[in-house]
């Protein structure tokens, strides 16, 4: 008779049935759970560098270029006549009868600029020439007197006495003629006076007179002249740069508003510095022009001298209350703070003396918004080119 297994052996072989499926179970929850954070952890450090990649700001940079740069002086102020000459009455004045001149007419010297009124002159003028020929008449008698009484003087028919007068009567005659023509000189002098003259060749400025007005001596100039048409810059240099100038330079003026160039040169510089301006005088000698109007505003540059200089956009230069400065972007992509020292404003942008060198990489713009040390992407814009910057 065969042997039936024993009942003892058969729960035991279900636990171990049991058991190893638990353990199944167990590992393949485990393994989905690692999973599942590693998934977990991997898409969060790509959202992470997300975040860290969108929060780095572009930035624009531009190299340092260099360029020959010249060093100007400004000169600012009003374009004058070189010899401003008021033209007034010199007599007595009078009423004025006719003008024949207007503002911006060019006149000769001794030309009549107006008329006064001679209506009591030259009835004077009349007198006096009747007065001088009266005169004239009276000596001729009065020295042929004396001739006669000399003829007969020596035959006794006159007295040495008589002789004496006659001779006492042709002096005092022959002094009312000089007395006489003296008198018409002088009303002669005041009649010519009643015409206004240029003293001098050139240009009428104002004209400060109308028909009728009364004109007097030591009153309001009449006329304004300008001698020979010439004209200059009257203008104010700062302190410091006052020493780099010299009679002789050549200077370039414009006008305001326009863009055309008026050559000249620096006639005259100031001997002394204005000590609540700080500022000293220049003049410019220019070259007649019709545009260039006395009282008209101007502004002169002189060229001193020349210099390779870093050129910068003017958007890059940044000020505060420690001085210029830009911001660089270093070889880390962070920003950095760099003082500079701005040398003067050229048509490229705004040269720099020192505080930057070449190849550098400068924030072009929106440098305000950033922070010193801050990640940064710099992005280039175009590379400069050196250009030689030729008078402005």
């Amino acid at each position: 008779m065969s042997e039936t297994p024993s009942i003892e052996h058969i729960p035991e072989q279900g636990f171990w049935r049991k058991s190893r499926k638990g353990v199944w179970v167990f590992a393949t929850v485990a393994v989905l759970v690692a999973a599942l954070l590693v998934l977990r952890f991997t898409q969060a450090l790509a959202v992470r560098n997300a975040v860290t990649e969108k929060t780095v700001p572009t930035v624009s940079v531009t190299q340092v270029g260099v360029s020959t740069v010249p060093t100007t002086v400004s000169i600012i102020g009003t374009i004058a006549a070189r010899f401003d000459m008021p033209i007034g009455v010199e007599g007595d004045g009078g009423r004025v009868a006719a003008i024949l001149v207007e503002a911006g007419d060019h006149v000769k010297q001794g030309q009549v600029l107006a008329h006064l009124n001679i209506s009591v002159l030259e009835p004077q003028v009349a007198n006096l020439e009747a007065a001088l020929d009266q005169a004239r008449a009276e000596a001729e008698l009065a020295d042929a007197e004396y001739r006669r009484a000399q003829a007969v003087g020596a035959s006794g028919a006159l007295s040495a006495e008589e002789t004496q007068r006659r001779r006492s009567s042709g002096v005092t005659a022959a002094a009312r003629v000089k007395v006489a023509s003296a008198q018409l000189d002088e009303a002669k002098a005041r009649l010519a006076r009643a015409d206004i003259r240029a003293p001098a060749d050139g240009v009428i400025l104002t004209r400060n007179v109308e028909v009728g007005q009364t004109a007097t001596a030591g009153g309001e100039a009449l006329f304004r002249l300008s001698k020979d048409g010439e004209i200059e810059l009257r203008g104010q240099v700062a302190e410091q740069d006052l020493p780099l100038l010299k009679v002789g330079q050549a200077v370039d003026v414009r006008l305001t508003g326009t863009s055309k160039v008026y050559q000249g040169a620096i006639r005259l510089l100031g001997a002394v510095i204005d000590p609540a301006t700080r500022l000293g005088t220049a003049r410019v000698s220019l070259t007649s022009d019709p545009n260039l109007r006395p009282g008209a505003f101007a502004r002169a540059e002189v060229t001193v001298s020349n210099a390779e200089r870093a050129v910068l956009p003017q958007t890059a230069v940044l000020t505060d209350d420690k001085g210029s400065y830009v911001l660089i972007v270093n070889a880390q992509n962070k920003v950095e703070r760099r003082a500079v020292r701005v040398s003067g404003i050229v048509p490229d942008g705004v040269s720099i003396a020192d505080g930057v060198l070449a190849k550098e990489h400068i924030v072009a713009t929106a440098g305000a918004f950033l922070q010193e040390g801050e990640l940064v992407k710099p992005v280039e814009l175009s590379k400069p080119v050196p250009t030689q910057l030729g008078k402005s």
